[in-house]
């Protein structure tokens, strides 16, 4: 009876292990009919199984087959049809801060965000469905061709780029240093369309600088909030907190933004530790405070904070929690009005997505996205100063400060 048993088992044994061994063939060779060139895999088969009841995946196919066939420059590569793909869907929500960023232009990213790069020195964003400079950096190639913040960008390179995505517009306008590029702007004031032909440069810059005023006024510039802002902050903060400062000037004109962290850090020194420096809202029912954990060490210190149209996102975070706390005097123009919450994520490939999930609200709750910042005290820098290189704003607030 064990024999017979034993040769039972053997049996059955044997045929599951035949079915298995035959299913993962199956799927094996499944797998390889769905490999295609270069690095991307595409599975059609299994985007048909997820894709739910109402949406017939087959038309994606039908796209992807026609552009290959047909297409009079093809064949394109796989590889840039999948990644612009994955941009359509995120440029699908309609939002021109969600946008994908493939593997070189991620990396592009990344070199921005540590304060070295290669390109024009300018950062630039999407308002009233216009490709618009918030600002171009000081020193920058950009600044020396003479763009400004507010030009609104009406080709690149003779490339309309009114449709155009942020994205695709970074793309065009960044390149090797040494080459040209060539923005045609409307600018307000001017009755036709300007072309200003700009040379790519390395951009290396601080972002933090500072320098002691008459009257013992101290002048502080923070060009954006990137990785070595807050530790230039805090090594201007300990060389002159013992210096008897009458006043200090924030300066955050042309400033785009950047990390939140920071900024919360640096409007520390100024708002008391646990106070609210901004309100993350994700919905009605869903918001998050971010609180100082700083000393206030500037508390009760004078302070002036130059805001224009080219300051946003954290610039408008700390200027508006200045103001709500009655800490500083907002001076210049209003501020741009970005006041969404990305969430930056890497992907598998080296890839990232950058995708809206939050707004930003004042301590007292305001708005900033879409409304921006006022002034306390509007002083407009007009063209004709800027010409003349007069700075009316900080002449006005060294004026305030010296009282």
């Amino acid at each position: 009876m064990f024999k017979n048993f034993l040769k039972a088992s053997l049996a059955i044994f044997l045929l599951i292990f035949v079915f298995l061994l035959g299913l993962t063939v199956g799927e094996e060779q499944d797998f390889r009919k769905t490999i295609t060139d270069g690095k991307v895999i595409i599975n059609k088969n299994a985007l048909k199984e997820n894709s739910g009841n109402s949406i017939d995946f087959n038309l994606f196919w039908e796209v992807w087959d026609i552009i290959q066939n047909n297409y009079v420059d093809g064949p394109v590569p796989n590889e840039q049809l999948f990644y612009g793909a994955l941009a359509g869907e995120v440029a699908s929500l309609g939002d021109p801060y969600s946008i994908f960023l493939d593997p070189e232009i991620s990396k592009e990213f990344e070199r921005e965000l540590s304060s070295e790069f290669e390109g024009i020195g300018a950062e630039i964003g999407i308002k009233n469905k216009m490709l618009i400079v918030i600002s171009p950096l000081p020193d920058s190639p950009a600044e020396k061709a003479g763009l400004k913040s507010g030009d609104k960008i009406y080709k690149i390179d003779g490339k309309e780029a009114v449709h155009l995505t942020l994205n695709e517009a970074v793309s065009l306008i960044r390149g090797d240093a040494g080459t040209k590029v060539v923005l045609t702007v409307f600018r307000e004031g001017e009755d036709s369309e300007i072309d200003i032909e700009i040379i790519r440069n390395k951009i290396h810059f601080d972002t933090v600088k500072w320098e002691i005023k008459n009257n013992n006024i101290l002048y502080v510039e923070i060009s954006h909030f990137n990785y070595d802002t807050e530790e230039l902050f805090n090594k201007m903060a300990n060389e002159n907190l013992n210096k008897n400062i009458s006043g200090i000037i924030l300066d955050l004109r042309g400033n785009p933004g950047g990390f939140l962290d920071v900024a919360v850090d640096i409007a520390g020194k100024w708002i008391r530790k646990g106070d609210v420096v901004v309100m993350e809202k994700f919905s009605e029912t869903n918001k998050l405070y971010h609180r100082s954990d700083g000393r206030g060490e500037f508390a009760g210190i004078p302070t002036i904070v130059l805001i224009n149209e080219g300051s946003a996102s954290a610039s408008e975070i700390i200027a508006g929690a200045l103001q709500d706390y009655n800490l500083a005097t907002l001076l210049g123009e209003k501020t741009f009005g970005k006041g969404s919450v990305q969430d930056l994520r890497s992907l598998s490939d080296g890839s990232k997505i950058k995708i809206t999930i939050a707004k930003w609200l004042t301590p007292k709750e305001r708005a900033i996205d879409m409304e921006g910042i006022e002034p306390d005290i509007e002083i407009e820098l007009t063209d004709e100063d800027y010409n003349n290189d007069r700075d009316t704003q900080l002449d006005k607030a060294l004026e305030i400060l010296r009282k």
